[in-house]
């Protein structure tokens, strides 16, 4: 207690201020306000940029494209998003066609290379780089037209005060979809047209060249390509001369797409040269190739070395070496391209040792073939353009040359035994020879021919067999059914020499009425029929001069009536041996029950 009595005064107690909260702290709002602020910066950042690099890389693609293609270039649209580092999408992308300054017109409508759509991504940073390096470009339908030689211009000439730069580097670039049109220089001549479904390039530079991996689908034969190799550097002011490479596979080509053949076609091979001259070497293997005329499928395989010319975009072969079954052979030649209606072939083929009989099996529809032999042929070989089948429309002249022939046909074979014996003055070995359906004779024949509209026509056929030369013109259809040869036969014997007994005496006065040409014998022949009937006999002197054309004529008129009545023969005789079989089995069924009846009662019951 205070002296004084007074209770002394006590001091109030302050409380202690509270904290304020994190949110109203002054660190926090400092935060905040550079957060903003960055974010403000950063939009504007983001707008300047895509305002800015939108000109950039509009300037860049067209900078880098008349760079390398010396051309004038468009670019409808160019988009830019800043989601993911700097994604572009394009469209509308277009280097103009310019012509020589001796063109009337400059500047084509037509674009040399147009693109639909293109996009790529890159970094934010590799903008502020040149050349701007891309890892990846994606572009959907892509033209390239190649101008004729000597058309192309030059929008940037060596003493241009500005040249375009390489201000774009590409890894790698995917394509969808890809048509290259190879103009030509021939007025109303359609372009080389390769339609390219995926194509990827790869290592795109200024003046090197690049790689490329290609796939497409051959229209016909219709088939599967891959190709892969080199192209360029780009020749701006001569783009056919453009360097390109690479080796090639072309896979399940089905022939059956082509009209009037079938088999299954694979070939492989290499390529080299410029846009205006490529030089293909390669070989296909067709296991079952065959001709709808006679649908015998053959082995074929080819060897071939061939160009194909830019500026007409013909094909040349030169040459084809080919195996057919077992026989070999070589052609040469060119393939032209005509417009709207397909290819036209001309070959000049050459046979030096080959099988008859593979050559026979592949054109015609007799089974087996009218003959073997070994052959030796020119021809040449063409086949004109349009729809109609091949076996239809093939034209083949030349000559040929066989030896050791011999006919598949019995009765054919019998009837040159027959006549062999009996030019040689052997009529007693007639008989035998002329019905054991073996081959007594080895002969040789030789003769000139053309072959169109299915129908071969032989002319100065000269056939030599022991004892005698025949000589024959005639008319041979692909399908086996008819044919017809007419001519003479000059033999070493006489006529009297030729039979035996009193024939022979009675013959000896006209012997010398019936030599001829130093022959012991000189007749007129004639050897006609369809296939399976034969007929071989004497003609008419008249009829034995008559031409090739002139049979020809006949054949064509005569065709239906000989194919009908052929047909008939065959009815007939094929009725009359179903009558005979029917007969025996009748008489076999008689004599099996005369065999088991006694005395007129069966052996089974009790006498």
């Amino acid at each position: 207690m205070h002296p004084d009595g007074r209770e002394p005064v006590t001091a109030p107690v302050a409380t202690p201020a509270r904290p304020p909260r994190w949110w109203r702290r002054r660190w926090f709002k400092v935060v905040i306000g550079v957060a903003i602020l960055c974010c403000v910066a950063f939009v504007v950042a983001a707008e300047y940029v895509i305002h800015n690099a939108e000109p950039m890389l509009r300037g860049r693609v067209v900078e880098t494209l008349s760079a390398h293609f010396h051309s004038p270039v468009r670019l409808d649209h160019l988009d830019i998003s800043l989601v993911k580092g700097v994604e572009v999408e394009g469209s509308g992308l277009r280097i103009q066609y310019l012509a020589g300054l001796n063109q009337p017109d400059q500047q084509s409508a037509a674009p040399m290379l147009s693109v639909q759509h293109f996009a790529f991504h890159t970094r934010l940073r590799g903008l502020m780089h040149q050349p701007t390096r891309i890892a990846e470009v994606d572009v959907q339908g892509m033209e390239l037209h190649i101008p004729p030689s000597g058309e192309r211009g030059n929008m940037f000439g060596p003493h241009a005060k500005h040249q375009p730069k390489i201000t774009l580097l590409v890894h790698e670039i995917r394509c969808d979809n890809v048509k290259l049109f190879i103009e030509t220089n021939k007025p109303g001549k359609e372009p080389l047209e390769f339609d390219i479904q995926d194509l990827v390039l790869q290592d795109v530079g200024q003046n090197q060249p690049f790689t490329y991996q290609a796939e497409l689908i051959n229209p016909k034969p219709i088939g599967e390509v891959r190709a892969q190799g080199h192209f360029g550097p780009w020749v701006s002011d001569e783009p056919r001369e453009t360097p390109l490479d690479g080796t090639y596979s072309f896979s399940h080509a089905d022939l059956n797409t082509i009209n009037g053949i079938s088999g299954m076609l694979s070939s492989k091979g290499q390529f080299g040269g410029v846009l205006d001259h490529i030089t293909i070497d390669g070989e296909t293997d067709t296991p079952n190739f065959s001709l709808d005329v006679s649908n015998h499928p053959m082995p074929l395989h080819t060897v071939f070395h061939a160009y194909v010319d830019g500026t007409t975009g013909d094909t040349y072969l030169d040459p084809v070496q080919a195996r057919l079954q077992r026989s070999d052979f070589t052609a040469q030649g060119k393939v032209v391209r005509v417009k709207g209606q397909g290819h036209d072939i001309a070959l000049d083929v050459d046979i030096p040792h080959a099988r008859m009989q593979d050559m026979l099996e592949l054109g015609v529809k007799t089974n087996p073939p009218l003959m073997n032999g070994v052959l030796s042929m020119k021809a040449k070989l063409h086949i004109p353009p349009g729809p109609a089948r091949v076996s239809q429309k093939v034209e083949l002249t030349g000559a040929f040359r066989l030896g050791q022939v011999h006919f598949n046909n019995p009765i054919f074979q019998d009837k040159v035994d027959g006549l062999s014996a009996r030019a040689q003055g052997k009529p007693k070995e007639v008989a035998e020879v002329s019905t054991d359906h073996q081959a007594e004779v080895s002969s040789m024949m030789s003769a000139s021919f053309s072959l169109g509209h299915s129908l071969m026509t032989v002319n100065n056929l000269h056939y030599q067999i022991p004892g005698a030369l025949v000589l024959l013109n005639g008319v041979y259809s692909l399908d086996g059914n008819i044919f017809e040869f007419k001519g003479h036969v000059r033999t070493e014997a006489t006529a009297s020499q030729m039979v035996t007994g009193w024939k022979s005496w009675l013959l000896k006065p006209v012997d010398p009425f019936l030599k001829k040409n130093g022959a012991g014998l000189q007749l007129p022949i004639s050897i006609s029929g369809t296939q399976g009937d034969v007929h071989f006999g004497l003609a008419m002197h008249g009829t034995a001069e008559e031409s090739s054309s002139q049979m020809a004529a006949d054949l064509h008129t005569n065709r239906k009536s000989m194919i009908e009545g052929a047909k008939a023969k065959r009815e007939e005789k094929r009725a009359e041996r179903k009558a005979d079989k029917e007969k025996r089995k009748t008489e076999h069924h008689e004599e099996k029950v005369a065999r088991h009846t006694v005395g007129g009662q069966p052996a089974s019951q009790p006498q």
